[in-house]
């Protein structure tokens, strides 16, 4: 037989612990005339359709044992899956040792992935890694060229429609045998990865990482890149566990960007409203409040300009007068833990704009890992999960922050760990009034926030600077009083960053001399 050809299915061994759509499969294959072979529950439901199906203890000889961790690995079940039908050899072998050829195998595993996340214990976990299932699998999606393999019930129909046919054509059967290896390799993966995570084994010598596909997506970040978006099943509030009420179908960038608001937003809890708006990646505009139409207006004043187009996260339920402020500029995507029902019909007039509610904020502390792809490798490392409030503050200049400016600078802290180094952000009353971005030079970001301050209040028509008597806060440390004394010039009294260049005695002389207060955290955000 050539690769080429189409195998007809005679006989198939079904073992599935999802069994969606299964009864109604198993039983068309039993009316088509394939032999069944089961185990266990699932031998049970094909036998209630009416269905004849043997059980696999007839097929080895063997009862299943220890729990049912034995039952499937057994030379009758892996010689009829693996043996190669054109070689005489193995042939020979099949007929000396009265094992049958296996020529469809539909087989899914245990929950692990769902038992981890349900938070089970430890030997509850270790009994969810299946091993049967797995060595089933790569057994028959190594030997495709005789062989089926189908993993994923939504091949059933198709599969089923080939079956009907002149039999499984070989580029179906090369599809779902490479189907089969990522869904093992997904698997082993995310028992690897658990096991990492429960041991804090972090310099464990092979790191796996994968996910299952949830959507391709139109183009990547240019339109010339193909990308799609595939879900790790981590059930933290985000874009990935959002459901999406209303617009089109979001981009890659969309997502991106997305998660950048929402995880911005999430570092402040409900106690206070919050609204964060991004464009690429970065906040251009951010602000606490009483009202989360009010922290949308302080929000979007820091850059009006950059506004439009932008994705708007908020820390509460939307309600109606925060819903009629966004929609009067045209915005990609609102995401919220929640949205009223008066909110949902102001934002349904704008037919493109999504909506997606988490249910809940992220937990900005949860531990994880960010994954990043170079030439040749992948760069990992933990989530950055801490802020100024978790650090030891220490004022280092004569005079002492109050207790106002101490508030917004932790609020511009914070923003800083999520806005591209070299990051600048100027505060005041809880609000961005200046965000310097991305720049190769500290100083340029100190300049660059406080020009888009100026220009916002010249939009504004404001008596005044926003940035007068606002504080800054620098992503990493001042390494010249350059980059401090242009927060000067733009009117901050109070500045935080982390310290520890070798000019700190230098920066602390110049802020004395400028009469502001300057707090250390020892706390780096650099974010690329």
């Amino acid at each position: 037989m050539t690769t080429g050809q189409n195998v007809k299915v005679r006989r198939a061994l079904i073992s599935v612990f999802d069994k969606t759509g299964l009864a109604d499969f198993a039983k068309a294959l039993a009316d088509l005339g394939v032999e069944l072979i089961s185990t266990g529950g699932t031998r049970a439901l094909i036998a209630s359709t009416g269905a004849a199906v043997k059980d696999i203890s007839e097929i080895t000889g063997f009862p299943e044992m220890m729990d049912g961790r034995v039952k499937t690995l057994h030379p009758k079940v892996h010689g009829g899956l693996l043996a190669v039908r054109d070689k005489p050899e193995h042939r020979a072998a099949l007929d000396k040792h009265g094992i049958g050829e296996i020529d469809l195998l539909v087989c899914n595993l245990y929950p692990f992935e769902q038992t981890v996340a349900s938070g089970a214990g430890y030997n509850d976990v270790i009994e969810n890694i299946d091993i049967g299932g797995p060595a089933m699998i790569r057994s028959s999606a190594k030997n495709h060229a005789f062989v089926t393999v189908v993993v994923d019930p939504s091949d059933y129909a198709p599969l089923l429609e080939a079956i009907k046919g002149e039999g499984v054509p070989y580029a179906l059967r090369q599809k779902l045998a490479a189907k089969a290896y990522a869904r093992t390799a997904a698997y082993d993966a995310a028992i690897s990865s658990w096991f990492a995570d429960t041991l804090n084994y972090d310099e464990i010598p092979w790191r796996s990482f994968a996910g299952s596909l949830s959507e391709v997506m139109r183009y990547g970040e240019n339109p010339h890149q193909w990308a799609a978006f595939y879900k790790t099943g981590d059930s933290r509030p985000g874009v990935a566990t959002a459901t999406q009420l209303q617009g089109k179908s979001l981009s890659y960038n969309n997502l991106n960007d997305t998660d950048a608001a929402f995880e911005l937003v999430s570092e402040f809890g409900p106690v206070r409203a919050a609204v964060a708006i991004i464009k690429h990646a970065n906040p251009c505009g951010f602000a606490l409040a009483d009202t989360l139409a009010d922290a949308y207006r302080l929000a979007q004043r820091t850059d009006p300009v950059s506004a439009f187009g932008g994705i708007v996260a908020l820390n509460r339920e939307i309600d109606a007068e925060t819903a009629a402020e966004i929609v009067k500029i045209f915005t990609e995507v609102i995401v919220a833990p929640a949205a009223s029902e008066e909110a949902k019909a102001i934002i349904a007039a704008k037919k493109n704009l999504r909506l997606l509610v988490t249910g809940a904020l992220a937990d900005p502390k949860a531990e994880a890992l960010t994954v990043r792809s170079l030439a040749g490798g992948l760069l990992v490392q933990s989530r950055d999960s801490k802020t100024a409030r978790d650090s030891e503050l220490k004022v280092v200049t004569k005079r002492q922050p109050t207790e106002k400016e101490m508030a917004d600078l932790l609020v511009a802290e914070t923003v800083a760990k999520h806005v591209k180094s070299n990051a600048v952000i100027y505060v005041k009353d809880g609000a961005t009034v200046g965000i310097g971005a991305g720049q190769m030079s500290r100083v340029d970001s100190s300049r660059i926030a406080h020009r888009k301050a100026q220009d916002a209040a010249e939009a504004a028509g404001l008596p005044e600077e926003l940035t007068a008597g606002s504080v800054v806060a620098s992503d990493a440390f001042f390494p010249f009083a350059d980059g401090l004394l242009a927060a000067v010039a733009a009117g901050a009294t109070a500045v935080i960053q982390p310290g520890g260049s070798i000019n700190d005695a230098e920066v602390i002389a110049a802020a004395d001399e400028a009469g502001i207060a300057m707090v250390f955290t020892g706390l780096r955000h650099f974010r690329h």
